[in-house]
């Protein structure tokens, strides 16, 4: 069983950057993958990013690459995204995940954070 638990989020201006946090515990072993997601209001969920727990293998959504960057601090158990240059159409829940395996589903997920930039 794995936990997850993110934070970080808030109420920003157009412009601002956040730095979201997923903290995770239970096992959780260098192959899986974390990942990050979005959902606004009346959308689907939305694919951001991901990363091997172990490092490397990352990927990233082309609607965000070179604004959203996902690194992470395994003696933290925790998995960050870095969110620059936020827009109005940022505004979401912010979710992590966790897949145990290269491809494959997304098994475990967080409550979410979330991030609501003005204009």
């Amino acid at each position: 069983q794995v936990q997850l638990v993110e934070s970080g989020g808030g109420l920003v201006q157009t412009g601002s950057s956040l730095r979201l946090s997923c903290a995770a515990s239970g096992r959780i072993f260098s192959w899986y993958h974390m990942g990050w997601f979005r959902q606004a209001p009346g959308n689907e969920r939305e694919f951001l990013a991901s990363m091997r727990w172990g490092g490397g293998d990352i990927n990233y959504a082309e609607s965000v690459k070179e604004r959203f960057f996902i690194s992470g601090d395994m003696a933290k158990n925790t998995v960050f995204l870095q969110l620059y240059s936020l827009k109005p159409g940022d505004t979401a829940v912010f979710y992590c995940a966790v897949r145990p395996g290269v491809a494959g589903e997304y098994t475990y997920w967080g409550q979410g954070t979330q991030v609501t930039v003005s204009s």
